[in-house]
């Protein structure tokens, strides 16, 4: 059975391949149908009989013209239909009782209301039978009422039907494999994007990782050198403060290059990302490097983990800026406020930073907030900008009235990326410090 199935489906995959030689075969065996029906009499005692009758040479030159035709079935079906119904009706007219060549009209109707519309159908298919009906019950030796007459009406209007069926069944087959291909292609391309998404997100954790624990080992590590002849013991601090900031982000490193590690991998990471639970510490590094910091956290309640994260790396980064570009003296202040449905962060400095190395900012501003500074290769702010509004909050920075620079971002509570919550993230830093 596996055999005779693998040879058909050979033989169908063969014919479609070959379409002339599928029409030349249709022709071939509607001829001989025609042929063997002209040898019935239709009207011979109670019923038809076989073998009565022989057709004429005419008839035999109509049916094998008609055949010839339907070789073109499919290149010129409508010429096809017009020489077929030409040839059934001339049949009709000069020969009694007809051969059936109406045959080869029938398949030619067929034909064209399986490759047009259905309009055209409509007016085609109406045509054709109205004419071969209307000659067959004129010219006829029969009775207009004659079952032989109703049977061409019958078998004409039936061929346009099954047409049409056909046409539809191929145009709902070619609108699901474009609703499928479409969709495959969209689904490339979510995943495309979701990719490139990542990629990003991964991008903006390391900036804001390296450019904050490369700025404190920049400092202490100059501390250490400025005062390692006379004062080693400030030394020794400055340096055990670079082997922490080196430690924790070797750790936090770790954690988001952990992140592109496959599922069953091994040592995948199970900590949490930081979050505001651990703004504390991350306020003493910089007070370890010498930033004056002052800390209010109002928002006690549970943040999504996208928003937390968020959160800690707007401050993380323009904490950073500050370090780096605000000056001798200067200090500063961070906020985290609930509002509604929003969460406020701010970051405050009345640094003095050279104006120049501050892309935005004026003269006598503050920190760079736009981390525009050599250590951050210029995407500090684009990165804070991309994070925040990607979870559909806003992000403004620029210089203070009077001197210094602020940061301000609004995050939402319900943040878009629709990541879990995660618990204990914003009760660690409720105090003024």
């Amino acid at each position: 059975m596996t055999t005779l199935s693998s040879g058909f489906a050979r033989a169908r995959r063969w014919l479609r391949d070959h379409p002339l030689a599928f029409d030349a075969a249709v022709a071939l065996g509607a001829l001989l149908s025609m042929i063997c029906g002209s040898f019935a009499d239709p009207g011979a005692g109670h019923g038809p009989a076989f073998g009565t009758r022989t057709p004429g040479l005419f008839s035999v030159f109509l049916m094998v013209l008609g055949a010839v035709a339907l070789v073109l079935r499919r290149r010129r079906p409508m010429q096809v239909l017009a020489a077929t119904g030409a040839l059934a009706i001339t049949e009709y007219v000069l020969t009694e009782p007809p051969a059936p060549v109406v045959m080869s009209t029938v398949i030619a109707l067929y034909t064209v209301a399986s490759r047009t519309d259905r309009p055209t159908t409509w007016r085609v298919g109406l045509l054709t039978t109205v004419a071969v009906s209307a000659t067959a019950m004129v010219f006829g030796s029969t009775p207009w009422y004659s079952q032989e007459n109703f049977g061409v009406f019958a078998w004409t209007g039936l061929a346009g039907a099954a047409g049409d069926a056909v046409r539809s069944r191929r145009a709902f087959i070619d609108a699901i494999r474009e609703r499928a291909e479409r969709a495959e292609r969209t689904r490339e391309e979510e995943a495309r994007r979701r990719v490139a998404e990542e990629r990003l997100r991964i991008a903006r954790d390391l900036h804001d990782v390296v450019a904050h624990h490369i700025a404190l080992v920049n400092v202490q590590a100059g501390v250490a050198a400025h005062v390692m002849d006379k004062r080693p013991d400030q030394a020794k601090e400055a340096l055990a403060h670079v082997r922490d900031a080196s430690r924790s982000a070797l750790n936090e490193l770790r954690v988001t290059v952990g992140l592109l590690r496959q599922q069953g991998d091994p040592e995948a990471p199970t900590e949490p990302a930081p979050g505001l639970a651990v703004l504390g510490e991350l306020v003493d590094t910089f007070r370890n490097a010498g930033l004056p910091v002052e800390v209010a956290c109002a928002d006690r309640d549970r943040l999504p983990a996208a928003v937390d994260l968020a959160a800690y790396r707007v401050i993380q980064e323009a904490l950073t800026n500050v370090r780096k570009h605000a000056g001798a003296g200067a200090g500063a202040e961070v906020s985290v406020v609930r509002v509604g449905a929003t969460v406020e962060v701010t970051v405050l400095d009345n640094g003095r930073g050279s104006a120049g190395r501050r892309p935005g900012a004026g003269p006598g501003g503050g920190a760079a907030g736009d981390g525009d500074g050599p250590e951050s290769g210029g995407h500090g702010l684009l990165g804070m900008r991309e994070r925040v509004t990607a979870l559909g909050g806003a992000l403004t920075a620029g210089p203070r009235y009077g001197g210094g620079f602020r940061v301000h971002a609004i995050l939402p509570v319900e943040a878009r990326t629709g990541e879990p919550e995660r618990p204990g993230t914003a009760g660690g830093t409720g105090i003024r410090r």
